[in-house]
């Protein structure tokens, strides 16, 4: 962090052509979302709530309860999305970041494949439906249930 810092500082110039800008973005969001609710419709009908397929006739709830494995899928592209954002940030600035990047990196991998192998160990990568009703805890190698 303190790398960074280092970084946006030495890049020179003022600093207040940013902080102008995120005041016209927070002014132009807070303007939008208040015309919006000063000027949207209030209206509470009873096909207000009801869903919308297309001019199709609805079939069932909107309520559809998914497998927590479908979560887990997307758990894990968020999290390793994340890392092959650092991975290509770190490699992109590999000769001015030096050791302590390389260290950093080296640090949030060594995390995340610890993490993995946690995961795996205590079945919460295993899709069978056996393992997804009960999911096995580090404490239960010897028992049998």
């Amino acid at each position: 962090m303190t790398l960074l810092l280092a970084t946006v500082q030495d890049a020179g110039g003022p600093q207040w052509p940013l902080a102008v800008y995120a005041a016209a973005v927070l002014a132009m969001v807070a303007g939008m979302l208040g015309l919006a609710h000063v000027l949207g419709q209030r209206h509470r009908q009873r096909a207000t709530a009801e869903q919308y397929e297309s001019g199709m006739v609805p079939t069932g709830g909107s309520r559809l309860r998914l497998a927590p494995r479908f979560y887990l899928v997307a758990i894990f592209f968020v999290i390793f999305d994340l890392e092959i954002v650092l991975f290509v940030t770190w490699a992109v600035a590999m000769r001015q970041t030096g050791w302590p990047g390389f260290i950093l990196v080296t640090m949030v991998s060594a995390l995340l494949i610890l993490a993995w192998f946690y995961l795996w160990r205590v079945g919460a990568l295993n899709w069978s439906a056996s393992a997804t009703t009960h999911p096995r805890s580090p404490d239960d190698e010897g028992s049998i249930s």
